[in-house]
């Protein structure tokens, strides 16, 4: 049984210990080849900035809260999505912007393409509860908790 995860045949080892396993699903090579060639790739001007958007994760007391900073988007360009089994997809796109044949462009930085996150989330959210919310380019994702029930616990007396 590997600890080290295989690169070639994306399977992790059948070990009960996984040092590489995460709540947050991410395979690097996923799609790599199709996504390099693609007519939308890094080779065509796409900003590996924004095809990697970073998203904060916080745990409160009530909830699971997610933050990701997408300024310039529209909410109409963002999908927050739950499969099945318990992920919590977020997705979206900024388009290349058009070019006019008249324009000189001396510096590109923006970033444009897709970006796709996933998250497995705990067993103690409230799936059907979940809200989001943009604001000023930032997307905010409240999936609530379930409340911990603390065990009762009675004393039982000890006869002589």
């Amino acid at each position: 049984m590997a600890l080290i995860p295989s690169f070639f045949d994306n399977q992790r080892g059948n070990s009960i210990f996984d040092p590489f396993s995460s709540l947050d699903i991410w395979d690097p090579f996923k799609d790599l080849a199709a996504f390099i060639f693609s007519s939308n790739s890094l080779l065509s001007r796409e900003n590996p900035a924004f095809v990697n958007t970073r998203i904060d994760w916080k745990e409160t007391p009530e909830a699971h809260v997610f933050k990701a900073d997408l300024p310039g988007l529209k909410k109409e360009e963002v999908k927050v999505e739950i499969e099945d089994d318990r992920v919590l997809q977020i997705s979206g796109q900024r388009n290349v912007e058009k070019e006019d044949k008249n324009d000189t462009w001396h510096r590109v930085e923006r970033g444009s393409g897709k970006f796709l996150r996933r998250f497995r989330l705990p067993e103690n959210a409230k799936m059907d509860q979940i809200k989001a919310c943009m604001e000023n380019g930032v997307l905010t994702v409240t999936v609530p908790k379930e409340e911990v029930k603390k065990p009762d616990v009675k004393t039982v007396e000890i006869s002589e």
